[in-house]
């Protein structure tokens, strides 16, 4: 099978993203009857984290341990990412070891040069740019939330606060789907050029929509999902006050902005959060909240996307060739002995 690497959705059209996300719902049903297939018996996952990470690092160890594999965690420290020994020298050699490379790297460069040089594929688990697979969590969780019988082309997203990794993917991958997307945030913090224009062209191929506007109430009127992150990222520490000054309190997701919104609407976080800040404990906690399913769906996303890209690849070995081999080397052995 041609190697592929799981970087961006924008690398995908819009009938791939929908059967790796039905994918992704059978073996979620399949884990819920205690029936996961073990698809990717011995397969080796290295983990790759330039910082740390809850649900990222949890999600997939248990992942691919429960389809048969298992996982290298290596974090800072332990292995050359450009330091010492080219990042192209780095990608090959464990290219040699393992079957697929999942990554979370500070820089999006890094991410791509990885994947430029990996000989299996590579599985991007953030980067300052992007999340995609949160987002495919976000799409998946959305789904099974929706009302009945509305279709994904009828989702009205609406995210708030600042241009964060999460915002690019989920307007992303949202326009590539078809649906209506808006984000809210002072003009300071709102979407780049760059990311509109990508959006846009999505549109145009899908029929969704986007915009961009800094009236939250606006914005959440029509809205089946609300979605908020963090208003600051690794790097940004110093902004904290000037950040907290622009967003705080109009763009909060608290009761009374939830209820500008339509009685079915649902609110969303990819985590982790800090309560009391972009949204309050009172909107996290409440029934209208999936936060908790979302954070859930990424193991599951997390299973379906390595068998997505791993399987395929998988050498699919006759058991009587393996017992052949496996006599030849018990033979040797008793030679030795």
């Amino acid at each position: 099978m041609e190697l592929r690497h799981f970087i961006d959705t924008q690398d995908f059209s819009k009938a791939e993203l929908l059967d790796l996300i039905e994918l992704i719902r059978m073996i979620k049903m399949a884990d819920k009857e205690g029936a996961t297939p073990k698809l990717l018996q011995d397969v080796s996952l290295a983990m790759l984290f330039e910082e740390p990470s809850t649900r990222t690092r949890i999600s997939f160890e248990v992942g691919i341990t429960e389809l048969g594999g298992h996982a290298l965690y290596l974090k800072p420290g332990e292995i050359h990412l450009g330091v010492r020994e080219s990042l192209s020298d780095t990608a090959k050699v464990i290219s040699r070891y393992v079957d697929v490379i999942m990554a979370r790297t500070l820089k999006h460069e890094t991410m791509l040069g990885l994947a430029e040089h990996a000989t299996v594929p590579v599985i991007n688990g953030l980067t300052d740019y992007n999340h995609p697979t949160q987002v495919v969590c976000d799409v998946l969780t959305m789904i099974e939330h929706a009302q009945p019988g509305k279709k994904l082309e009828d989702f009205n997203v609406t995210f708030i606060g600042d241009a964060t990794n999460v915002l690019s993917s989920l307007m992303l991958i949202c326009t590539r789907l078809g649906m209506h997307f808006t984000h809210a945030a002072p003009k300071k913090y709102q979407a780049p050029q760059q990311w509109l224009d990508w959006a846009n062209e999505n549109c145009r191929e899908s029929g969704g929509t986007v915009c961009v506007t800094d009236d939250p109430v606006e914005a959440v009127k029509e809205a089946d999902f609300i979605y908020t992150d963090l208003w600051w990222w690794v790097g940004q520490e110093a902004e904290i006050p000037e950040r907290r000054a622009a967003f705080m309190p109009r763009y909060q997701v608290n009761m009374e902005l939830l209820k500008k919104a339509p009685a079915h609407c649902k609110f969303m976080h990819c985590l982790p959060a800090s309560r009391g800040v972009e949204a309050t404990d009172e909107v996290m906690d409440s029934p209208q909240s999936v936060i908790f399913d979302q954070a859930e769906n990424r193991l599951h996303t997390e299973k379906g996307l390595l068998v997505w890209l791993v399987y395929p690849r998988l050498k699919k070995t006759d058991e009587g060739f393996k017992k052949q081999k496996a006599d030849e080397i018990l033979k040797f052995l008793e030679k030795m002995g």
